[in-house]
């Protein structure tokens, strides 16, 4: 059995897919072209959190859209990788992040994050990713993409490395 609180411990970066994980998977488009997307709050919250602890976050995508920056950088996001073929661009990460992969959690709903679900060392998927994602994954959040799995995986991360209280306690005051 897959130890997610080990794991969880171990991550020093949170890679994050976009369609079907920051958001439901629904991509609205204008009769002008303009692209629309669904991002949860609560997702941000938790990024933003999770960074306060140290843990760097990264998007990578394989679409390029003007609104993933801009959410990305409302989230203060490190990095954002877009158009990229996924596993080509995970060497790259590494280095971008000096992270080993045992220590980058990602999250992924599709076929193409198969190949970096299964190096790195906490793989995530959420309950719309297709049945093979779901396979590969070592976690499946119980919220679905767009709706609070981004932010299930930042707490696990948070409370696995000591720190929920310290960056909430704020909150509680």
């Amino acid at each position: 059995m897959v130890d997610i609180q080990e794991r969880a411990k171990r991550t020093k970066l949170l890679l994050l897919d976009v369609d079907g994980v920051l958001t439901d998977g629904r991509i609205i488009l204008g009769s002008y072209g303009d692209e629309l997307k669904n991002f949860d709050v609560n997702d941000g919250l938790g990024v933003i959190l999770l960074k306060k602890i140290g843990v760097r976050c990264a998007i990578i995508t394989a679409k390029n859209s003007k609104v993933v920056k801009i959410r990305a950088k409302h989230l203060g996001i490190d990095k954002i990788y877009q158009n990229h073929f996924k596993i080509r661009s995970l060497g790259n990460i590494m280095k971008k992040f000096r992270a080993k992969e045992s220590e980058i959690c990602f999250v992924g709903d599709d076929l193409i994050d198969i190949p970096i679900l299964k190096r790195v060392g906490l793989a995530v998927a959420v309950p719309n990713a297709v049945r093979e994602v779901k396979e590969a994954a070592h976690y499946v959040t119980k919220n679905y993409g767009g709706h609070g799995a981004v932010r299930e995986i930042c707490e696990i991360i948070i409370k696995a490395q000591g720190k929920w209280e310290s960056i909430t306690k704020r909150y509680f005051e």
